[in-house]
């Protein structure tokens, strides 16, 4: 990878912070745009005083900030982003806003200095779609606009058709990825959009673990390490540009099975109980029972497959856990 000057939004977030880590450690020279809403300065705290690292506080609302960094960046990742259902169903409205409004100042701020884009979108986009495993180029099934959760699908549909519109009638290289349920290293403990989370922080509490629904629904997770590699080689690989691709681990588990092997990977005796949705997400709540990825796009274009076994990246994260114990807990 030759030496670029890379802007990362979002990057003081749990997977733009990971990012960050992989693209310093390779010699790029990174600036991180963060609002730190979700993100957390500790996060990037060991890169505050290498010279090829800078930190800009500010939001990606703020175009002409973007515009300004933009002028000294060779390309820009682009992950920023209101996530988590938790937060979506709140506050629909900022979600959308931020989500839509943010990514076209993005790609104005792009184009007006020619910096190459990766807008970071999700698993989130094929809504209910029942079409296992999702493939990218797959119809898209959302529930009725009364039910807040499909509003961050349909901003990250909208994302993902402003960056390829502009690639196609700008000529901005663009590409985009669908991040799918990543886990690892510097997740919420709060869980504010990981089920990984919410069980370890629940199990270091000394339980239950609980299961929204009846645990049978299923989701590829995908650890934090392999997310990064698949986001740079989708950023690096020429045939990317125009192109979506799942960036996910092609194995898919029951949340109530996830429960039991972090009991397992704990060593501990916790039980486990199921709660309904409309007592967590209010009564208009709808869930997808599925999301795995079709893989293939991935694997043939990026060389990229999830390479991360499920019990070794809840080992990895639970090690993580249990080393910020202390300061998981204060916060």
């Amino acid at each position: 990878m030759k030496r670029q000057h890379l802007l990362v939004t979002g990057g003081a977030g749990f997977i733009g912070s990971n990012l960050v880590d992989v693209l310093l450690a390779s010699g790029q020279r990174v600036t991180v745009l963060d609002d730190l809403s979700t993100g957390k300065l500790e996060n990037i705290a060991s890169h505050l005083h290498d010279p090829a690292f800078r930190f800009v506080r500010g939001s990606i609302l703020d175009a002409p900030l973007l515009v300004n960094l933009a002028a000294d960046v060779d390309a820009i990742y682009h992950l920023a982003a209101v996530v988590g259902v938790k937060y979506v169903v709140e506050d629909p409205l900022k979600g959308m806003v931020v989500n839509v409004r943010g990514t076209e100042n993005v790609l104005d701020a792009a184009l007006a200095f020619g910096c190459k884009v990766l807008v970071a979108s999700s698993s989130e986009a094929y809504g209910k779609s029942v079409q296992v495993p999702l493939q990218e180029a797959a119809d898209t099934l959302l529930g009725p606009t009364i039910v807040p959760r499909w509003s961050y699908a349909l901003s990250k549909l909208l994302d993902e058709q402003l960056a390829l519109a502009y690639h196609r009638q700008k000529g901005l290289p663009t590409v985009v990825v669908r991040y799918f349920n990543a886990y690892g290293p510097r997740l919420d403990p709060k869980g504010y959009g990981s089920v990984v989370a919410r069980f370890i922080s629940q199990a270091f509490a000394g339980g239950p673990l609980t299961v929204y629904g009846d645990g049978q629904q299923t989701r590829a997770f995908t650890y934090v390490e392999d997310t990064v590699r698949g986001t740079i080689a989708a950023m690096t690989t020429p045939a990317a540009e125009g192109k979506v691709f799942n960036i996910g681990n092609g194995s898919e588990s029951r949340i109530v099975m996830l429960a039991e092997k972090v009991k397992e990977a704990l060593g501990a005796d916790l039980e486990i109980i199921c709660i309904p949705y409309k007592d967590v997400y209010g009564p208009d709540f709808e869930e997808t029972l599925r999301r795995l990825p079709d893989t293939a796009r991935a694997s043939d274009i990026l060389g990229f497959e999830a390479g991360v076994s499920l019990e070794e990246g809840l080992r990895r994260t639970i090690h993580w856990f249990e080393e910020c114990r202390d300061e998981l807990i204060e916060a």
